[in-house]
């Protein structure tokens, strides 16, 4: 690690924390040329997950994406941003362990509407509607009739 105040790489820790999370390491250095100190942050480098769309196309999974279909889902419902927030963080972490590097887009819509069964049904059919691409009110009808006899 080169210090940033001369450029010298002979330096040393001094002292290591473990972010609240547990995913970054901070650490205090010491420079041994200039006695000048620094932080560095060390946290383990991802590799992206790549999802494979409908058409074959290829683009990196984004949490933001899934966020905003699930906000648009959840809109005037209640469901908390906590309860959203932290289904995307165990379907992040779930994709990861599962070890693939390209995962179709179909398995994760299906693991969002999943959790949406659970937690509202209006939600549920609002994704679903964008998901499945209804066409017209038959197919609302359709999956309303599905619905009801789960029930």
């Amino acid at each position: 690690m080169k210090c940033p105040f001369c450029g010298e790489t002979n330096n040393k820790v001094i002292d290591s924390r473990l972010s609240k999370d547990g995913n970054v390491i901070r650490r205090r250095r010491e420079c041994i040329d200039c006695s000048r100190r620094f932080t560095t942050y060390e946290h383990i480098e991802e590799i992206p997950i790549m999802i494979v769309k409908k058409d074959g196309r290829r683009e990196v999974f984004n949490k933001d994406k899934v966020r905003t279909g699930m906000q648009r889902a959840c809109e005037k419902r209640k469901i908390s941003m906590n309860v959203i927030e932290q289904f995307i963080d165990n379907l992040e972490r779930d994709l990861r362990e599962t070890g693939e590097k390209e995962i179709p887009s179909s398995e994760i819509g299906h693991l969002i509407m999943k959790k949406l069964h659970e937690l509202d049904d209006v939600a549920y059919v609002r994704f679903a509607s964008v998901y499945r691409e209804f066409k017209d009110v038959n197919d609302f009808v359709s999956e309303l009739k599905s619905l009801l006899s789960n029930k």
